[in-house]
């Protein structure tokens, strides 16, 4: 519409002399700021349709409920005929409104003062609107009602970096997953549903005026303070403290109840995703309009320190402003008092104070406690702690069918292609089974079977499961304290750990001796089924196997008849950086391949890759049935897992993260010398630390502890391994980035500063 002629409409109808039009910018609909000699409006201009009329009467009667208000709201300015509106060439609803004089929320400082006059002053519009029945308010359905929140997943394709869509998408899952159940629960009433920071009007460190009624809905009350406090926290350092003075204002006012208040910190996390969803699905459709995504940039600033908030801190800190006594949990000893009457000690705990685990999110962990833990630990959760799209995909799949393999399925040929297209062509058949250890142990009935040997060849330390036949090839358990030692068919081959046996200076050498050393010692035996060992060695410190070890040993034991196994259990699904398989960093490719842990980022999966000629071999009349393993549901999470880390690039983010880590580690290395070694790729790494004071290889078993728990008490989750249990291990899901890392050695860094 021409600028002339609006000027004649609002002469004609609203008896407006206009001496100037402004043109403001809006979602949906035409904003005008006018003149006249006397005082300003604002014009907002519809397309027609019934249900717009309707909302608009709706929207009129709104703002005349609250004319009795201390605080200042736009009025309709009636037309000649008394109308709040007027419809004009019946393809136009043009409205009049009273413009409000003031400074924007956004554009001054958020003092407590201000922001606990916002809290009271909402509250004194939800309790004068708390018993209004509009009911073209009552039926109106938008997307920005927290309600809807479902709505938003169809465009949350339109977040295009795939990391920033998995953090809206995990946040809206916990929302659908604790909010929605309840949320009939919570009180509802029509509110103004977006006091953002532009639509807030202040003068002398108070609220004076709430404009844009443009998404008043009925909805939960709670969907009111949450998304006013979703603006006000934006790059705030400590953004639940202005929650507190916000939150204690409106309930001294106006009352919340308690479900509301331990509801918030995930109705704020909602109002976020939606406007996140909503800028990204409008610079699609509209990438000139600078408008759409003003705050989207706080946005995602606040959404990574959010997820980094423990939500029970949130909510006792919520409740704590409210009045209400915050959640106290169970003491620790009491927890652990009552898992010793059900659960047997042999079950270890990690830490000298333990850590009461209730929930978690991709790199981080939250405590009862309230604190959030980084963990640089955990790599079950290979692409992160619930990963939304893991969780997805398992929750439909279970479901709608979930069996075993005697029956044909989908997801089973779909998985098994996903994963063998990961492996060279020569490694082409897959077991399916439901652990890491079950994988170890049909990988030594795979080889004895094929060679119809008995013997086998494991590495120093090593470590392939907790069954019978896992403890007889793991050298970490059998030789360790409980163990009964070496069986009779075990040959035990030396760790080529360079660091420890000195070869510094030619690794490739290192390599070679160790692997010729071994050759010579079984050359004369002739019942070897195979020889089993990971590429990086977990238990026996994270110590990768000497450059060129498998390169000389694989080519002899082809010769001999001797099948290569690659325990891939710690290594594997581009844990590495470099390689997706740890038997890539040494240029070798294994007979068979053991798969487990980060198969199902959490659910129980394993399997075995092998090549055809072994499998058929394995054909002998004798079925092979796992009641678990290759069901629809682990496979469409395992097929999840490979998508997740391809779209998300984690490999890459793995590589990054584990070169930044040699990068701050150096320095430290340099700096303190009980540092002895740094070794590792990707995001499996490990820190050997030595007492520098003594002649030797001098591992420091107490410090290597102190240090794990002291990380442990600045809430950084790492673990301790090796021989001498002085190795300081890390191997974090994928998605750990730079800044962990930075924190991580910075932390180290304050440690080590406080006992030397």
């Amino acid at each position: 519409m021409k600028q002339e002629h609006l000027k004649e409409i609002l002469n004609i109808e609203f008896g407006l002399d206009v001496t100037n039009i402004k043109s403001l910018v809006g979602y949906e609909t035409l904003n005008y700021r006018i003149s006249t000699n006397e005082k300003k409006y604002v014009v907002k201009v519809y397309d027609y349709d019934l249900q717009t009329l309707e909302i608009i009467k709706g929207e009129s009667d709104f703002q005349k409920h609250l004319v009795e208000l201390d605080c200042e709201y736009p009025a309709p300015i009636p037309t000649r005929s008394g109308d709040d509106f007027f419809v004009y060439n019946h393809n136009k609803i043009i409205r009049c409104l009273t413009f409000l004089e003031g400074i924007f929320l956004a554009e001054v400082d958020h003092t407590d003062e201000l922001i606990s006059h916002f809290g009271s002053t909402l509250a004194n519009l939800n309790i004068k609107t708390r018993d209004l029945y509009i009911p073209s308010l009552q039926a109106k359905q938008i997307s920005w009602d927290l309600s809807n929140t479902h709505w938003s997943r169809d465009n949350l394709v339109n977040i295009t970096e795939p990391r920033k869509r998995s953090l809206v998408d995990y946040f809206l899952l916990q929302f659908d997953n604790n909010v929605r159940p309840i949320m009939h629960q919570l009180p509802s009433q029509i509110i103004h549903n977006d006091a953002n920071d532009w639509n807030v009007l202040c003068a002398d460190n108070k609220v004076k005026g709430i404009i844009d009624f443009g998404d008043a809905v009925y909805s939960t009350r709670i969907s009111e303070i949450a998304v006013a406090l979703s603006y006000v926290i934006v790059e705030k350092e400590d953004p639940i403290h202005l929650c507190e003075q916000f939150l204690q204002a409106y309930h001294n006012t106006n009352p919340i109840t308690e479900k509301e208040i331990d509801a918030l910190y995930l109705f704020i996390s909602a109002r976020m995703c939606i406007s996140l969803i909503s800028s990204a699905t409008s610079r699609r459709l509209d990438p000139s309009n600078e408008y759409i995504s003003i705050s989207e940039k706080g946005y995602w600033s606040l959404l990574d320190k959010w997820i980094t908030i423990n939500p029970i801190e949130a909510k006792n800190r919520f409740r704590t402003a409210c009045g209400y006594a915050a959640h106290t949990p169970k003491p620790v000893s009491e927890i652990l008092k009552l898992r010793h009457q059900n659960i047997p000690e042999a079950l270890s705990i990690s830490y000298n104070e333990p850590i009461h685990m209730e929930s978690a999110a991709l790199q981080y962990m939250y405590g009862t406690d309230g604190i959030t833990y980084l963990d640089a630990y955990n790599n079950i959760p290979h692409v992160g702690h619930e990963h939304p799209r893991v969780v997805a995909a398992a929750n439909a799949q279970i479901a709608k069918l979930n069996t075993n393999t005697r029956y044909l399925f989908d997801p089973l040929q779909e998985y098994s292609e996903k994963i063998l297209a990961k492996f060279p062509a020569e490694l082409n058949q897959v077991f399916f089974v439901n652990s890491g250890s079950a994988a170890s142990d049909l990988a030594i009935r795979l080889s004895r079977n094929y060679t119809n040997r008995d013997q086998l060849i494991v590495m120093e330390h090593g470590y392939h499961g907790n069954t019978q036949q896992g403890i007889a090839i793991s050298h970490y358990k059998y030789n360790s304290k409980g163990g009964k030692g070496k069986i009779k068919n075990i040959i035990e081959a030396a760790l080529p750990n360079t660091y420890v046996d000195g070869f510094t200076n030619d690794n490739t050498t290192t390599g070679e001796r160790y692997a010729t050393n071994l050759i010579n010692e079984i050359n004369d035996h002739n019942n070897i089924a195979a020889f089993i060992a990971e590429p990086i060695s977990g238990c026996g410190g994270q110590v990768p196997l000497a450059p060129n070890y498998l390169k000389t040993l694989y080519p002899y034991l082809k010769e001999k008849g001797i099948l290569a196994i690659s325990d891939e259990v710690q290594t594997g699904f581009g844990r590495l950086g470099d390689y997706f398989w740890g038997f890539e960093m040494h240029n070798v490719v294994p007979d068979i391949v053991i798969l487990g842990k980060p198969m199902g980022n959490g659910h129980p999966m394993a399997a075995v890759v092998t090549t055809k000629k072994i499998a058929d071999a394995f054909n002998n009349g004798m079925e092979f049935f796992s009641s678990f393993g290759g069901n629809p549901v682990s496979c469409v999470t395992g097929s999840a897992v490979l998508d997740v880390i391809e779209d998300e690039n984690l490999q890459d983010q793995a590589k990054r993260s584990g070169e930044h880590f040699y990068k701050l580690m150096s320095k430290l290395k340099s700096k303190y010398k009980c540092i002895g070694d740094l070794r590792g790729s990707g995001l499996f790494l490990g820190i050997e630390i030595i007492d520098p004071t003594k002649k030797g290889y001098s591992p420091d078993t107490k410090l290597a502890k102190h240090i794990k728990n002291e990380m442990r008490n600045h809430n950084i989750l790492v673990s301790t391994d090796g021989p001498y249990d002085n190795v300081v291990k890390m191997k974090p899901s994928l998605c750990f980035n730079e800044d962990n890392m930075t924190h991580v050695i910075s932390t180290l860094e304050n440690i080590l500063n406080n006992i030397t």
